[in-house]
């Protein structure tokens, strides 16, 4: 599933595509992704205008002058892609992937311009729904999120004071989006082997030098990521349909076997299951 990067990557994208454009018609061609869309959904966004997008974690967030958002996740294979009067936009110098299947284009946005935006859904693991802009602090699932793991909310001293006390593994705890938001298996780990830092070691003895350090590490790992244009795993890609590159910097996602990277360290890189998950980590240099 796409984590905070890589949907901040298509958040970018699709912001000089619809920011400020009228929607003019929008083609819904099935009832449901994972959910049953919203009623009237297509007539409610005809004629509005995108004001501005936003993420909040791994949902895109569409600000409409109606005083609605249309909230928009991914799921497992979601993309969009731009169409600008008949060309594929292609901005970023990236290495793009095959092109999407149209039979799978569930979610048609024709704009202001000549602008079309695909949102195309193989597995329709996504979904997008509609609710008051004013509601947000409400909303079932944004009001339950925790702080991003790059704004400044998100601290050591905030970790300590979160973990006390929680008997959890830290790996299970990072993963809980009302701890920390956006983060997902990928960074996760990438985080907890740069900190030193056992995925096995429990919440409550992370307060301390432990918390500072791994805040520092997963604010790095998801700034780096998102410089890079996210991970391409499987389906992901990007609004212009380019691959990501962090992936190629992994340290121990998906790496088994592997010399852990670390200096010094004469470990390799294991796996174990979490909460049904895979760990990647060094039992040598994580403690």
């Amino acid at each position: 599933m796409p984590e905070l990067p890589e949907v901040e990557t298509v958040r970018r994208g699709l912001v000089p595509a619809l920011e400020g454009r009228r929607i003019l018609a929008v083609d819904v061609n099935r009832p449901n992704l994972r959910y049953p869309f919203p009623e009237r959904f297509a007539a409610r966004l005809a004629g509005r205008r995108v004001e501005a997008i936003d993420r909040r974690a791994k949902y895109l967030l569409f600000r409409l002058d109606s005083d609605e958002t249309m909230i928009g996740h991914l799921g497992m294979s979601g993309r969009f892609s731009i169409e600008v009067e008949g060309e594929v936009a292609q901005p970023g110098d990236f290495v793009h992937a095959a092109p999407a299947n149209p039979k799978h284009d569930h979610v048609v946005f024709r704009a202001e311009g000549g602008v079309v935006v695909r949102y195309n859904d193989p597995r329709r693991f996504g979904y997008m729904e509609l609710f008051p802009t004013a509601d947000e602090a409400s909303h079932k699932t944004l009001g339950a999120l925790g702080p991003e793991p790059h704004g400044n909310e998100f601290s050591g001293a905030y970790l300590g004071e979160v973990l006390a006390g929680r008997r959890t593994p830290i790996k299970t705890a990072l993963l809980d989006q009302s701890i920390v938001a956006g983060l997902g298996n990928i960074y996760v780990c990438e985080a907890l082997h740069r900190s030193g830092i056992s995925p096995r070691r429990l919440s409550a003895s992370i307060p301390g030098a432990r918390a500072e350090r791994l805040a520092r590490h997963v604010r790095d790992v998801i700034v780096e990521a998102i410089e890079a244009g996210g991970s391409s795993l499987k389906d992901f890609a990007s609004t212009d349909g380019a691959l990501g590159y962090f992936q190629h910097g992994f340290r121990v996602y998906d790496r088994l076997g592997a010399p852990c990277p670390t200096p010094g360290c004469v470990g390799e890189i294991q796996r174990l299951v979490q909460s049904g998950r895979s760990t990647w980590f060094c039992s040598s240099c994580q403690r």
